[in-house]
């Protein structure tokens, strides 16, 4: 029986939890260091006590960075078998969270299938569901639907649930008063904004914060602190909004701890490049290092289409300069739900962002794989490339589509490849080019 009620909690109790050990083993690390850094909200364990086919990790700015995968339904793309398959398939490229962000129907079923066949971490925006649960207009609905709707996402097993509790009665204000390009582009955020405007009351989500914290205590729920205010377009980072709302974040940070309540806090969506390293120190300042979770960052906004590319560029600078979890974005962004391409596409793009940076960040044992593949390189063998790609498929494809005429070359170069060349003057043997 289990004497500790989260994974804080018990971390702060001197307990090594049995998801603890697994994420120790998974990082290269003892499980007494995995337990001071959840003790001190530097790692979470998003791990809901209902989720019992869970395969626990850590997020944390030290350990690898993870990668999470936003699916669900809508209006227009309504089957939840179709969104199963590309679930499943996520968790087979190496997502280490599924977040279902289904807006139409009835979306227990799902969200139940989630969190009793899927080893990855889920999660949900329960203010996107209110609406569906009820089947009411969005100004009908009352403080208490929300927070019931928060209860009901705990109970079925979700492990982490973002809240846009950041922003205030005051940010209606600072958004008309400093005319953003993009006003607020989080649909999380804009409804909350939308419910404050149309009822004159106060965010729920920030009124009833200790409420809130109370359900996630008892079913170990993370809290992931959405970023409501966050910039859907360059012009809008680092303003005053985005700030203020990440200041009022670090406040609700230490008052989640205070409970034992695990914290994420979510960050930014498009950012210039150079401003990436800036935020990261700054979120790791005022929420006192609990591990950041990022939307890209986008770091153009003229690439519909390719905005997989330019979350990957963003996404490995943040990485590197501190996020513990990236968010993928695929070539839909901006466009359209995404298909199975689209999931394939967006997953390979950030775990290559997220690899890199774990390179940067010198996590233990991230590079074997890359000196695995230079050793393949270096002696032309090419099964062991394979094994070593992160999409051996795609790269086997490529080759065998394109089939050089010498096996111990590639069609690019032939018998002017340098490491054949080399390989053989290294080994005394006479070199044919011709």
């Amino acid at each position: 029986m289990r004497n500790y009620t989260t994974q804080m909690d018990a971390a702060r109790k001197g307990i090594i939890t049995p998801e603890m050990k697994i994420v120790a083993e998974k990082e290269f690390r003892t499980a007494e260091e995995i337990r001071g850094l959840v003790a001190k909200g530097q790692v979470a364990i998003c791990a809901n006590k209902r989720h019992r086919c869970l395969s626990p990790n850590g997020v944390g700015s030290m350990l690898r960075t993870k990668v999470n995968v936003n699916l669900g339904v809508s209006k227009d793309c309504k089957d939840y078998d179709i969104e199963m398959q590309k679930v499943m398939a996520a968790v087979d490229m190496g997502a280490e969270a599924i977040m279902d962000l289904s807006s139409h129907g009835d979306t227990q079923p799902f969200r139940r299938k989630l969190t009793s066949e899927c080893p990855a971490m889920i999660g949900t925006v329960p203010v996107y569901d209110s609406v569906i649960h009820y089947q009411r207009d969005l100004a009908t609905l009352t403080a208490e639907d929300f927070i019931d709707v928060v209860r009901l996402h705990a109970e079925d097993g979700v492990d982490f649930v973002t809240l846009h509790c950041g922003i205030t009665r005051k940010t209606i204000e600072q958004i008309r008063k400093h005319k953003r390009k993009m006003n607020i582009v989080s649909r999380g955020g804009s409804l909350v904004f939308a419910w404050m405007s149309m009822t004159g009351e106060e965010n729920p989500f920030y009124e009833y914060f200790d409420e809130i914290l109370d359900i996630c205590r008892e079913y170990d729920v993370t809290v992931s602190l959405g970023d409501a205010c966050r910039p859907g377009c360059l012009a809008d980072a680092s303003d005053v909004c985005q700030i203020e709302e990440l200041v009022r974040i670090g406040e609700l940070t230490k008052r989640a701890w205070e409970k034992d309540v695990q914290v994420m806090v979510e960050g930014p969506g498009h950012m210039p490049l150079d401003q990436i390293e800036a935020n990261m120190k700054l979120e790791q300042t005022i929420c006192m290092g609990a591990p950041f979770y990022v939307l890209g960052p986008i770091v153009t906004d003229i690439a519909p289409g390719y905005d997989h590319i330019t979350s990957a560029i963003g996404g490995a600078a943040a990485a590197a300069a501190g996020a513990a979890f990236l968010c993928y974005v695929t070539p839909a962004e901006h466009l359209a739900l995404p298909n199975v391409e689209d999931v394939k596409q967006g997953i390979i793009a950030v775990k290559i962002a997220a690899h890199a940076a774990d390179v940067a960040k010198k996590i233990p044992h991230a590079r074997d794989i890359d000196d695995a593949m230079a050793e393949a390189r270096r002696s032309l063998d090419w099964e062991k490339q394979w094994e070593s790609a992160i999409d051996p498929e795609t790269a086997k494809g490529i080759r065998n589509d394109r089939a050089p005429e010498q096996e111990d070359s590639c069609s690019m170069c032939g018998k002017f490849c340098a490491v054949r060349s080399m390989n053989k003057a290294l080994n005394g043997e006479y070199i044919d080019i011709l």
